[in-house]
């Protein structure tokens, strides 16, 4: 059996024995934790203190942006990163979210612009070649609005000029954008001075306005007298003075130009401000027409065809310009039972009385010009249609005087006036040549044509005969007619020894001339003698007068 175990003395036990509360006491295991949060919250507060801006800008495509790699640049200066690239909510733009330099706050404002730069082959000029190798960015041109953003919408283009290049910008109104585009270079005396930076229709659809920036100092010399014109191309003129060829340089031949200049002789004024608007002319010569003050419509009613006649087309006083043609109708005269071609014109008075020295042209008053132009028409004033090229058959509209036209008025209760005219040249010379038409089919030509075969047969036989007696001169004739001048040589040897001065001929000759003399002589002697001594006759000669 086991034997129990003996129970303890509870006595020999310590009891237990309270103790106060401790105070707190600090250990350093803390100090390494603490340190961390107070440095991570302190980079946090300062990662937040030196963040930048974020900001949104919407473009066409995202073509070279790549969130995380794309930079933002401001003068090739990295200033901000793309860091997201997504869709707009339409599905039609993309959004780039990009975050910029906390320097970079103050260049956040409304007319900031952004573009993306790539390799672009535009208006003669290639850039962004660079971004071949480091890939493409988005350029900065900082705004000078005081108006901050952070949405922003980027340029399909990089601009022309950036907003820190001193000149202004002015705008040109043009029917047409002709060769011109975005980068199309601006001349000033043939020197580059500016370009186009952009263009658009206006709210009718009925021009093209362009924005040319001009850098300075030229641009001071845009004034309210300035022209401007298109000066693409090669502007070739020929005149009195022969053919002229005008251009700017070879860019403009290629990708188009403009040209502003004051007219020669202008005055002096100061420039125009910013945006001032101009009329872009097709040419210099119509951008250097003087502005017409008066300008009357008239119609004139041709039955000419009108082909090689357009608008624009000018009207001319005997090579004078005054007016050019505006539109060009049909109508059909019930009456006549034929169709008649109602051509508008404009007349510009003024043109002509620029010309008159003494100022005899200037009709100020309507009813006194009125007065002048029917005393004209009275006196066979007239429009007609003229060739004006022969090799291009255009036309255009004369106005000039003929003394024998039928007796018409003009048509002042019109409006506007209608003008008497008179055919043109053309149809002239085509009722001329209708007319010889006639006439040559009423001459017998089948007739003259066989008298005409029957003379050349006989000038045929006549020439054989001839050709036969030219050939019997060769062997008949000839031959004697050898013989005899060979017979006549010989006989003007002959004479010509006979004669000559040491020919015994000569000698009994010149002393038979001698002796002929010495006879003179003594007759003369005796006939003197006889006149003084006539009695000489009877009694014979004295002794002393022998």
């Amino acid at each position: 059996m086991n034997k129990p175990l003996d129970e303890p003395d509870l006595a020999d036990l310590p009891s237990a024995v309270a103790e106060g509360r401790r105070g707190w006491s600090f250990q350093f295991i803390w100090v390494v934790p603490i340190v961390a949060a107070l440095i991570g919250g302190w980079l946090v507060v300062k990662g937040i203190l030196e963040r930048g801006p974020t900001i949104t800008i919407t473009f066409k495509t995202a073509e070279g942006l790549e969130a995380g790699k794309t930079k933002i640049k401001y003068k090739n200066v990295d200033v901000g990163e793309v860091k997201q690239v997504t869709l707009s909510d339409d599905h039609q733009r993309v959004v780039a979210t990009a975050e910029l330099v906390k320097e970079a706050e103050p260049y956040l404002v409304e007319d900031s612009r952004f573009w993306i730069v790539r390799p672009r082959v535009s208006g003669g000029q290639v850039s962004g070649l660079g971004t071949l190798f480091s890939g493409s960015f988005i350029g900065l041109d900082i705004g000078k609005s005081d108006n901050r953003r952070r949405q922003f919408t980027g340029l399909d283009t990089p601009p022309v000029f950036t907003t820190d290049v001193p000149g202004r910008q002015f705008v040109l109104v043009s029917d047409d954008l002709g060769s011109l585009g975005i980068g199309s270079p601006v001349y000033y005396r043939q020197v580059e001075v500016g370009s186009v930076v952009a263009y658009e229709l206006n709210q009718d659809g009925k021009a093209v306005m362009l924005k040319v920036f001009i850098n300075a100092p030229y641009d001071q010399f845009v004034t309210a007298s300035t022209r401007f014109w298109n000066s693409s191309g090669i502007d070739v003129a020929l005149d009195a003075t022969g053919l002229k060829v005008a251009t700017q340089s070879l860019a403009s031949i290629l990708i188009g130009g403009i040209t502003f200049e004051a007219p020669p002789g202008s005055s002096p004024v100061p420039p125009v401000e910013e945006n001032h608007t101009f009329a872009l002319a097709t040419s210099r010569s119509q951008a250097m027409k003087l502005p017409d003050a008066l300008a009357i419509p008239a119609v004139m009613y041709f039955k000419d065809s009108l082909r090689g006649l357009s608008i624009g087309a000018s009207v001319e006083f005997r090579g004078i310009v005054v007016g050019e043609v505006q539109s060009m109708h049909v109508e059909f005269d019930e009456r006549q039972g034929e169709y008649r071609f109602p051509v508008g014109v404009t007349i510009y008075p003024a043109r002509l009385a620029t010309m008159a020295a003494d100022g005899s042209h200037v009709v100020a008053d309507p009813a006194a010009r009125r007065a002048r132009w029917d005393r004209l028409a009275e006196h066979g004033l007239r429009g007609q249609l003229r060739i004006g090229n022969l090799l291009t058959g255009q036309l255009y509209v004369a106005v000039d005087f003929f003394p024998d036209a039928p007796k018409e008025q003009i048509d002042w209760t019109r409006t506007p006036p209608v003008l008497p005219t008179v055919v043109g040249s053309m149809t002239e010379v085509q009722d001329t040549l209708s007319r010889l038409a006639r006439r040559l089919e009423k001459v017998p030509l089948d007739q003259i044509g066989n008298d005409i075969r029957q003379s050349l047969q006989a000038l045929n036989r006549t020439l054989d005969s001839a050709n036969q007696l030219v050939k019997r001169l060769d062997t008949d004739i000839m031959p004697a007619a050898r013989t005899t001048m060979e017979d006549l040589r010989k006989t003007l040897k002959a004479a010509e020894r006979s004669i000559g001065s040491d020919a015994p001929i000569q000698q009994d000759l010149r002393e038979t001339l001698r002796e002929m003399s010495r006879t003179a002589q003594s007759l003369r002697a005796l006939t003197d003698y006889l006149e003084r001594h006539p009695e000489s006759l009877l009694r014979g000669r004295k002794g002393n007068d022998k």
